[in-house]
């Protein structure tokens, strides 16, 4: 079957996963690190979450999983709301845990902890603010994100709402990437997602950050 056709007939898709990052924050605008921290969605995130709902249910997702902190779980609601699915809330999809980074902006993370910034930077192991490693949270991650997409039909997609951090760590596990590797996947801006499909040797990255006009990343994976 040629190209036009892969694209049109279901048939042949595959399973799809889609991860979509959460609404705007004021932590976000503000540049401080959220991590675990529950913060919730400003007025700009919601608007960019029922925004994005709208292009999201025409891609006629199945199935719906959401990180279980509110500015995840109220974008994912959005979507809910078009589609009729029930969102099935999961822990292990939360944002990476940070210990004292938390609440800290970009500058004072650099100023009293510049080291370790950069040494997370360069794809070093880093416990950022004696935290999470970034190989624990796709440890907790992707099994959460597999084990739902497993039981899709063999066309169907699954969408994730989740974080910045969290998402390109499950990326990079599910396309069997070398952990110090997945920096090279830039962040993602509040309600964008990145696509995976399902190919003859695994995961494959069909779309990254995609959304309806480019925005700037801000937040903890910035």
């Amino acid at each position: 079957m040629g190209a036009t056709g892969e694209v049109t007939d279901r048939r042949t898709r595959g399973r799809r996963i889609i991860l979509w990052r959460h609404g705007q924050t004021a932590w976000n605008v503000e540049r401080r690190f959220q991590g675990s921290t529950d913060v919730e969605l400003t007025d700009t995130g919601i608007g960019q979450a029922r925004r994005a709902a709208r292009l999201l249910a025409s891609l006629g997702p199945d199935v719906i999983i959401s990180s279980d902190l509110q500015r995840a779980a109220n974008t994912a609601a959005e979507l809910a709301l078009l589609t009729g699915l029930d969102i099935t809330r999961e822990e292990g999809l939360r944002e990476t845990y940070a210990g004292v980074w938390q609440g800290l902006t970009h500058e004072e993370i650099i100023e009293r902890y510049g080291e370790e910034y950069a040494a997370w930077k360069r794809g070093e192991p880093v416990r950022r603010g004696g935290g999470e490693l970034e190989t624990e949270v796709a440890d907790r991650a992707a099994p959460v994100v597999l084990r739902h997409a497993e039981k899709l039909p063999e066309d169907g997609t699954l969408v994730v709402v989740s974080h910045g951090g969290t998402i390109r760590t499950t990326i990079g596990r599910l396309l069997g990437l070398e952990a110090r590797d997945w920096e090279s996947l830039g962040g993602l801006s509040n309600c964008c997602w990145s696509v995976l499909g399902e190919g003859a040797r695994g995961w494959r990255l069909l779309e990254h950050n995609a959304g309806t006009l480019p925005e700037p990343v801000l937040g903890d994976d910035t």
